[in-house]
């Protein structure tokens, strides 16, 4: 599902003449621990402690700036297209997803309610 969503944004990108992203395992990590806080409700569907996952992976790399997309669905068939899309119909996500980024990673996590949690972590190397 992560490897849909980066697929699905990189042709939303392509489509809008913008080049793909690269994806990076580094920002992923982030990205899945994230949206696995927000499934266990161990902190709030939000961009809560968004510097502190930036921190984390400016200790790897880095990087000029950051954005961060955040999604929650539950009950759909696709849900990996239903985030995307209100992320394209959302203008602050949108702009995110067209942004001059060059890496990304993507994490998504599901909990025992059925319920999608899904970070995409936006990074513009130096």
């Amino acid at each position: 599902m992560e490897r849909e969503v980066f697929r699905q944004v990189n042709q939303y990108r392509q489509s809008q003449n913008l080049p793909p992203l690269e994806a990076n395992d580094r920002i992923a990590q982030e990205a899945r621990s994230h949206s696995q806080a927000m499934a266990e409700g161990r902190v709030p569907f939000s961009h809560d402690g968004f510097e502190g996952r930036v921190e984390a992976i400016g200790s790897a790399l880095t990087y000029r700036s950051a954005a961060e997309n955040v999604a929650y669905n539950q009950g759909f068939g696709d849900p990996v297209s239903q985030a995307v899309r209100g992320w394209v119909e959302s203008p602050g996500h949108q702009k995110n997803m067209v942004g001059d980024f060059d890496l990304t990673g993507v994490g998504i996590a599901k909990n025992t309610q059925g319920e999608y949690y899904f970070t995409q972590i936006f990074i513009k190397k130096r």
